[in-house]
C-alpha cells in the first residue's frame, strides 16, 4: 500500500519530469468508485490545454498545480500507482514502462500526454483510490483534514509529548490516524516502533517522555531514509523488520529474534515480542492474565488451564476424545444366567457351535454374526418390564424375547446332541462286553 514515502517519489517523479509542459491530451476512465464528483468529460476539459505548475503533497495525498484551477488530486488509497513512461517513478513494486508493456494499462484512471510527447497515467487495480477536480485541494476533506506530515511538519519532541499524553488509545492506532500526523501507514507504522522498541498495544498517555522522545525521532529517520532512496525497499537497512513482516508465521524473524503478528489499529501488526514490551499497568494486567486459570469445555467436562491463550495439545485433546467416548459407554448392570455367566459369556460358549459336525461352517458363521449383532448394547441392560411391552412397545419387546427364545433354543439342541452322543458310546461300549 502505497504510503508517504511512495507518494513522495511519485511526486518527485512529476517535478523533476513534467513541469512547465503543457497538458497535449487527456483521458478519464468512465470509473465512478475512483472518479469523484465529476464526468470523464468535464474532467478532460478541465486539464486539456493547462500548464503544470509544481506537483504538491501532504500525507498519503497528491494534487498537481495547473496554471488555474480547478486542480486534479490523487488519493492513493491501496494500490493507486503513478507511472511515467520511460522514467523509473519508484522501485515500490514497480517500476518504469518498458517499450513491451501494456500502455496506457488497462487500469489506468488518468491518461495525460504533455506537449512534448511525455506521457504519464495514474492507474489503480483495486480501485480503492479516490481522484477529484478540486478549486482548492487544501481547504475541504480530505486534505483539510489532515494531521502535520510526517516528513514536512513532524512535531518538535515536546509538542509530541504532550500531544500523547491526551491519547488514552494504542499508539499503533494512534499512528495511523490521519488526522494525528498523516502519512504514516501499516508498514511504517510497524516499522518505527519496532526501531523505538515499543508494543504496538502500548496506550499512548502511558508512554514515557524518553519513549515518545524516540518514537518522534525513529519517525523522522525511517522516514528521511525511505524517502532519500526513493521507496526502494531493496536499499532499506537490513535491520529493519520491513524485509521480514511478510512471511508467515512461525517463519519471521529479525536479527534472529522472531516476529509475531496480532492485530492493532484494525491492521495486521508484525513485532518483536522479546524487545517490544508492554510497560506499566498494562504489564502488570498482561502478567495476571497469563497467571489466572481459565476453564474450557471438553468432552463435557471442565478443563483448566493456566495462562490465557494457551491451547491444549494435539495429545491431550486425542486422550480426551478417547476418554469422552468411554463416557458413552453402558455402565448398567450386564444380568447373568442361572448358572452365573453374563450373556456375552453364554454367547461365546453358544458360538462353538459353529465347530459342531451336525452344523454346516456357513450356518455357524450365520449364527456368530446374528449372536454378535444381539450383543451391542441399545442403552443400559436392565430386565425390561411388562409395561415397557406394551402399547408402541409391543413389537420391540416381542423383538428381543425372539432373539432370546433361539439362543435358549440353540443352547438346548447342543445339549441335546451331546447328550445323543454320550449315551450312543454307552450303548456301543455295553454290546462290545456283553460279546
Amino acid at each position: 500500500m502505497p504510503e508517504l514515502p511512495e507518494v513522495e517519489a511519485a511526486r518527485r517523479a512529476i517535478e523533476q519530469n513534467c513541469l512547465g509542459k503543457r497538458i497535449k491530451k487527456a483521458i478519464v476512465a468512465n470509473d465512478s468508485k475512483v472518479i469523484d464528483g465529476v464526468s470523464p468529460s468535464d474532467f478532460e476539459a478541465a486539464l486539456v490545454g493547462k500548464t503544470l505548475i509544481s506537483a504538491l503533497r501532504k500525507g498519503k495525498n497528491l494534487w498537481l498545480q495547473l496554471d488555474s484551477p480547478p486542480f486534479p488530486t490523487f488519493q492513493f488509497g491501496m494500490a493507486g500507482a503513478i507511472y511515467i513512461k520511460g522514467v523509473a517513478v519508484t522501485q515500490y513494486k514497480r517500476s518504469a514502462v518498458k517499450d513491451n508493456d501494456e500502455w496506457p494499462s488497462k487500469y489506468s484512471k488518468i491518461f495525460i500526454e504533455l506537449d512534448d510527447g511525455l506521457e504519464l497515467s495514474f492507474t489503480d487495480k483495486r480501485r480503492f483510490a479516490k481522484v477529484r477536480l478540486l478549486q482548492d485541494p487544501t481547504s475541504v476533506p480530505p486534505i483539510s483534514e489532515l494531521g502535520p506530515d510526517a516528513l514536512l511538519e513532524l512535531m518538535t519532541a515536546d509538542e509530541f509529548y504532550e500531544s500523547l499524553r491526551k491519547k488514552k488509545i494504542a499508539i499503533k492506532a494512534l499512528l495511523l490516524d490521519q488526522s494525528f500526523i498523516s502519512g504514516i501507514g501499516n508498514w511504517v507504522a510497524d516499522e518505527v516502533l519496532y526501531q523505538a522498541r515499543i508494543h504496538p498495544l502500548q496506550i499512548a498517555s502511558s508512554m514515557s517522555k524518553e519513549s515518545c522522545v524516540t518514537l518522534r525521532d525513529c519517525i523522522k529517520e525511517v522516514i528521511e531514509k525511505a524517502v532519500e532512496v526513493g521507496a526502494d525497499s531493496s536499499q532499506y537497512p537490513n535491520n529493519w523488520i520491513f524485509h521480514f513482516r511478510e512471511k508467515k508465521p512461525g517463519k519471521a524473524f529479525v536479527d534472529g529474534k522472531r516476529i509475531d503478528f496480532i492485530t492493532a489499529g484494525g491492521r495486521t501488526t508484525a513485532y518483536v515480542p522479546e524487545l517490544q514490551k508492554l510497560t506499566g499497568n498494562q504489564a502488570t494486567k498482561a502478567v495476571e492474565a497469563k497467571k489466572q486459570p481459565t476453564k474450557k469445555k471438553r468432552g463435557g467436562k471442565d478443563v483448566e488451564k493456566d495462562g490465557a491463550g494457551e491451547s491444549l495439545s494435539e495429545e491431550e485433546e486425542n486422550v480426551e476424545r478417547v476418554q469422552a467416548k468411554r463416557d458413552l459407554k453402558p455402565k448398567g448392570r450386564i444380568k447373568k444366567d442361572s448358572k452365573g455367566k453374563t450373556e456375552s459369556q453364554e454367547e461365546d460358549e453358544n458360538d462353538d457351535v459353529g465347530s459342531d459336525e451336525s452344523v454346516s461352517e456357513e450356518e455357524g458363521g450365520a449364527k456368530r454374526a446374528g449372536k454378535k449383532t444381539e450383543l451391542k448394547p441399545e442403552g443400559r441392560h436392565k430386565k425390561p418390564s411388562k409395561r415397557e411391552y406394551s402399547g408402541a412397545n409391543d413389537e420391540e419387546g416381542g423383538s428381543q424375547m425372539k432373539k432370546r427364545r433361539k439362543a435358549t433354543t440353540a443352547k438346548q439342541a447342543k445339549e441335546d446332541l451331546t447328550s445323543k452322543k454320550k449315551l450312543s458310546t454307552r450303548n456301543n461300549r455295553s454290546k462290545k462286553s456283553s460279546r
